[in-house]
C-alpha cells in the first residue's frame, strides 16, 4: 500500500542534492540569452504595429530558446514533475517564468513579457478573424476553396460551397483573366447575399514561376524524351545542340547558375546537375528520373533549389494584376516571396494603391523564405495583421520531399511564436478531390493540417466530398493536438537568423 504522508516529500536538502541549483543556475542562464536578443531588437519592435509588438517580443524569445539543444535540460524538468517548455510556443517567457517560481526564484513580472497563454489563444484568434471571417466550429480551421473557371458561370455551385463551409474563396492569378475573376467574384456575392454566410475573397498573385520553353518552336506545345546519364542544355537563346535544349520564361537565370547545382523539372520529376557552364548555355546530365513517361514538356515547372537567384518577387503581369485585387480581394498571397525586402515593396505598394485593408500572406514556397522567415513575420508586424501559407509543392522541390513534414512543422512552430495565422496549403485530399477516393496517407495529412488556422483546398471534381469529408476529420481530432510533446534540438532557422544580427 502506498503511503501519501506529507513526510515523504523531499525537502530543500534533499531537492539540493538532486541538483536544482544547476537546474536553476542554466534556466537563469537561457532567460539572459533571451532577454538579451529582445534588447538587441528594441529599435526595431518599436517600429512594428503596437499590436504587433509583444507578439514581436515572444517570437524573439523563442528563436533565443531554439537556437540552443536544450533536450537535456528538458529530461532533468520532467524529473521533477516541472513543464519542459515544448508546447510553450506561444508564451515562452511566461512558461520559463512560472518554472523559475517553482524552483524557487522570486519573479518581478513585466506586462510586457509575460505574454500568457490565454493572451497568445486569443490574439491568434482574433487575428484569424481579422484574415479570414467568422466562422462556427472554434475547433475546426477556416476552409480556404480555389475557384475553378467553370463556377463562373456555375452560381448553384458556388452557393454550394459556401453551405458546405467555405470561409474563404480562392481565385489563382496564375489562371484566366480579369475578365473570369471578375464573374466569379460576382456569383459569390450573389450568393453570400442569398445565404447571409460571410466569405473573404484571397486573391494569389502569379509570382516569378519559372517554366519550360522551346526556342524556335511554332507549336505552343513541345517536349524532348531524355535518358539517365544523358546531357541536355538550358540556353537563354536559340542554338543548335540537337533537340536536347531548353530555355525558360525568365531572362538572366542561366547566366546565374553554377557548376554542381542541381535544376529540377516538372514538380521534380526529372532531377538534373549542371556540368558545365558557358555564359548564357548550361549543360546539364540527367540524375533522376521519378515517371514513367521520360518527356519534359513545354510551359513546365523548373525549380533551382540549390541556386542563389537574383530574382524579384513581383513581375510585370503581377504589377498589372494590382489595381484589380486592391479592388476586390480581401487577402492577397504573396507567391515565391524570398526576402524582408520583398515584403517590404509589396507593402509600399499597397499603400500607394489602396486606402482599404488588404491583408497580405507570404506563401512560404522557396529555401530563401524558410530561411528568412523570422525576418520576414517581423517585416510583417509592421501591419495589424498578416497570414503565411505553407505552400507545400513547390516547397516540396525546393527542400526536398524527404525534408518537407520536419520543415512544415518547423513554420508552424516560429508562426505559433509570431502569432500568426497559418494557412495550410496544397494536395490536401487531392486524390479524393480528383477521383472521388482518399488514400490512407491523405487521411494522415488531412488530420495534421489541423494544427493550422485556415486549411486550402485546390480545384477538383469533388470539391464538396473533400470539404465534407475534412471537416469530419478535423472535427474528429480537434481535441487531440495539445497532448503532443516536442524536445528541443537547435532549429537551422532560429540559429541562422540570430547569428545574422
Amino acid at each position: 500500500m502506498m503511503n501519501h504522508s506529507m513526510n515523504n516529500k523531499p525537502g530543500n536538502q534533499d531537492l539540493e542534492k538532486e541538483g536544482v541549483p544547476d537546474l536553476l543556475r542554466e534556466l537563469e542562464l537561457l532567460e539572459g540569452k533571451m532577454l538579451e536578443v529582445v534588447q538587441s531588437h528594441r529599435d526595431i519592435i518599436a517600429q512594428l504595429n503596437p499590436e504587433q509588438q509583444s507578439s514581436c517580443i515572444n517570437l524573439l524569445f523563442y528563436l533565443a530558446l531554439r537556437s540552443e539543444d536544450i533536450r537535456d535540460l528538458q529530461n532533468r524538468l520532467h524529473v521533477f514533475g516541472l513543464s519542459s517548455l515544448a508546447s510553450s510556443e506561444s508564451h515562452v517567457y511566461s512558461q520559463m517564468n512560472a518554472i523559475l517560481e517553482r524552483l524557487g526564484k522570486i519573479i518581478h513580472p513585466d506586462e510586457k513579457l509575460f505574454y500568457t497563454y490565454e493572451n497568445a489563444v486569443n490574439d491568434i484568434r482574433r487575428k484569424g478573424q481579422v484574415l479570414f471571417g467568422i466562422k462556427k466550429e472554434l475547433t475546426v480551421p477556416y476552409l480556404m476553396v480555389t475557384l475553378d473557371s467553370v463556377y463562373a458561370k456555375n452560381f448553384d455551385k458556388i452557393k454550394e460551397l459556401l453551405t458546405t463551409g467555405m470561409n474563404v474563396a480562392r481565385i489563382n492569378c496564375a489562371h484566366d483573366d480579369e475578365v473570369i475573376w471578375a464573374e466569379m467574384i460576382d456569383a459569390l456575392q450573389k450568393a453570400v447575399g442569398e445565404t447571409g454566410l460571410e466569405c473573404k475573397i484571397y486573391m494569389d498573385l502569379a509570382g516569378p514561376k519559372i517554366r519550360t520553353i522551346f526556342h524556335g518552336k511554332k507549336k505552343a506545345k513541345h517536349k524532348i524524351e531524355v535518358k539517365l546519364g544523358e546531357r541536355i542544355y538550358l540556353s537563354e537563346t536559340d542554338r543548335s545542340n540537337g533537340d536536347k535544349i531548353l530555355g525558360c520564361t525568365i531572362q538572366g537565370i542561366i547566366r546565374q547558375l553554377k557548376e554542381g547545382e542541381r535544376v529540377l523539372f516538372d514538380d521534380g520529376s526529372i532531377e538534373c546537375k549542371i556540368e558545365k557552364m558557358e555564359e548564357d548555355l548550361a549543360e546539364l546530365s540527367v540524375a533522376r528520373i521519378s515517371r514513367g513517361k521520360p518527356f519534359i514538356k513545354s510551359e513546365k515547372g523548373i525549380n533551382f533549389p540549390d541556386s542563389h537567384l537574383s530574382l524579384s518577387s513581383l513581375t510585370d503581369f503581377d504589377m498589372d494584376c494590382l489595381p484589380f485585387i486592391c479592388q476586390h480581394a480581401d487577402l492577397i498571397g504573396y507567391s515565391f516571396i524570398r526576402t524582408a525586402k520583398d515584403l517590404e515593396k509589396l507593402q509600399n505598394l499597397l499603400k500607394s494603391e489602396t486606402s482599404k485593408e488588404l491583408h497580405i500572406v507570404l506563401k512560404i514556397e522557396t529555401q530563401g523564405a524558410v530561411k528568412n522567415l523570422p525576418s520576414l513575420l517581423i517585416q510583417g508586424m509592421r501591419e495589424k495583421a498578416f497570414g503565411v501559407m505553407i505552400a507545400r509543392g513547390d516547397l516540396a522541390i525546393e527542400v526536398g520531399f524527404e525534408r518537407l513534414s520536419e520543415i512544415q512543422e518547423e513554420i508552424l512552430w516560429i508562426c505559433e511564436a509570431a502569432h500568426v495565422p497559418v494557412i495550410w496549403a496544397t494536395q490536401v485530399l487531392d486524390s479524393l478531390n480528383k477521383s472521388g477516393l482518399a488514400t490512407r496517407s491523405e487521411i494522415t495529412d488531412a488530420a495534421y493540417s489541423g494544427l493550422a488556422e485556415c486549411v486550402m483546398i485546390n480545384k477538383g471534381k469533388h470539391t464538396i466530398e473533400v470539404m465534407e469529408t475534412l471537416k469530419d476529420i478535423l472535427l474528429r481530432g480537434g481535441g487531440h493536438h495539445i497532448k503532443k510533446r516536442y524536445t528541443f534540438r537547435p532549429l537551422n532557422i532560429a540559429k541562422s537568423y540570430l547569428s545574422s544580427i
